[in-house]
């Protein structure tokens, strides 16, 4: 069951970049957070993620790919109020209302990782990509998993990342492969939690899951392999420095 949306009045969705017209699929980006806090959204955050779609939007644009930001209603996930996925449930809804019934693609960041995994129920999403989630040691055990049945699931997390650990995204890629095959986890060696060392590598992973998955382009050697691959090998998958880059 996935968590009851609340509404969110200062929730938005950030200005569009990709597709002017004959939108075929959308990615929502959803930036990073804090634990607990009543700031609003970070302009940080905010402008990280635009990147981020701009890249997405470019390489999807043949395809009809349109990218948003969320702007969420402030930085702090919140304990229980889970604010940050009710605001990424809130900002699908919004695309289905925009855009009418095309796919929807998640990519968190950090904390927003872990609102794309929890906003993954609603019917219109497709996939879900998490970088670095951030989740709970106490929690790891009994955070949600069912509503991402169905979803192409993609985490990648750095191996030295000191902040949102490792370990505990592997455990609930564990879980998530259990109840959806279509679950792989690439470990990023010797980066830490803004994945900042290989970042081209993450982004050119990220661009391949999203577009595969929304529209249905052939995955690369290595995302097929750790998809199809039992645990743990496919939740251990190793990013090769130089993913994405063409070879002469």
């Amino acid at each position: 069951m996935t968590q009851q949306v609340e509404p969110g009045p200062h929730a938005r969705l950030g200005r569009a970049v990709g597709a002017d017209a004959g939108v075929a699929g959308v990615a929502l980006v959803l930036p990073a957070g804090q634990v607990d806090s009543a700031r609003g959204p970070s302009a940080v955050a905010y402008a990280a993620g635009r990147g981020l779609a701009r890249e997405l939007a470019g390489a999807g644009v043949s395809e009809g790919l349109r990218a948003h930001v969320v702007r969420y209603r402030g930085r702090g996930w919140n304990g229980a109020d889970a604010r940050l996925a009710a605001d990424a449930q809130w900002a699908v809804e919004e695309v289905v209302r925009r855009y009418g019934d095309v796919p929807v693609g998640l990519v968190g960041v950090g904390m927003g990782g872990r609102a794309a995994l929890r906003a993954a129920g609603h019917p219109a999403v497709n996939s879900v990509v998490a970088w670095a989630p951030w989740l709970p040691g106490g929690s790891v055990d009994e955070e949600p998993v069912r509503q991402l049945v169905g979803r192409r699931v993609l985490i990648a997390h750095g191996t030295e990342d000191g902040w949102a650990a490792p370990d505990l995204s592997f455990r609930l890629a564990e879980r998530v492969k259990k109840a959806n095959r279509d679950t792989c986890r690439f470990e990023v060696h010797s980066d830490g939690h803004g994945l900042r060392q290989h970042r081209a590598e993450v982004r050119a992973l990220t661009v391949d899951f999203v577009l595969g998955s929304l529209f249905g382009r052939p995955y690369a050697r290595a995302v097929a392999d750790a998809l199809a691959a039992p645990p743990p090998l496919g939740l251990r998958m190793p990013l090769a420095s130089g993913f994405g880059t063409p070879r002469g």
